[in-house]
């Protein structure tokens, strides 16, 4: 049986689980005390107010959330495989029970403050996937995979959105076969480099 999560953790994950389902603005101390078991006091001890809470809940959520989109688009010889493979392990997100769209896209539309520590966080979210994304078509010698990157990060988001509003875990293939669209062929592609 597995252990139960320490304070700190059982804090973090209420706080992520909280906001993630409601939003940031939604989801009051009130309610993370009660789904946390951890008193006011003792939050206010480790987090001077709620937006240091919820920065720290989000920044683990968004390392979590891009090893697991690394470790998904690892798989495959190439990069039109790879991203097969990503938009396969987005299909299957968009199809649990509880997806509820990007928690950084969410947050971003709840925050007007561009300043703001968590649009910076959610804007750090998108570059690193935008990185990720380039530094994989790069490896596969793709010219211009700077602009492909950022093209299929917009079909990545657009996926999201599309997957929140309509319910379907669908949009990941249309999404995937307009990222593959955008790849050249491999003919088109310089030779390897020895």
């Amino acid at each position: 049986m597995p252990a139960a999560p320490s304070p700190p953790q059982a804090l973090l994950d209420s706080t992520e689980q909280l906001v993630y389902r409601d939003g940031v603005h939604a989801t009051g101390m009130d309610a993370i005390v009660k789904r946390s078991g951890i008193s006011r006091k003792t939050i206010y001890q480790q987090y001077p107010n709620k937006q240091a809470l919820v920065e720290a809940a989000l920044e683990r959520r968004h390392e979590r959330w891009m090893g697991w989109f690394i470790a998904a688009s690892a798989e495959g010889r190439n990069a039109a495989e790879r991203l097969t493979a990503a938009f396969a392990a987005l299909g299957q997100w968009f199809a649990s029970p509880d997806f509820h769209g990007c928690a950084f896209l969410n947050t971003a539309g709840e925050i007007a403050d561009p300043a703001n520590g968590l649009r910076t966080l959610a804007r750090r979210h998108k570059q690193d996937l935008q990185d990720h994304l380039h530094a994989l078509l790069q490896a596969d010698g793709h010219r211009d995979a700077a602009l492909l990157a950022r093209q299929i990060a917009m079909l990545v988001n657009g996926a999201i959105a599309d997957a929140l509003v309509f319910g379907t875990a669908g949009a990941a293939d249309a999404a995937r076969d307009a990222a593959l669209a955008l790849l050249p062929s491999p003919a088109s592609l310089p030779p390897p480099q020895d």
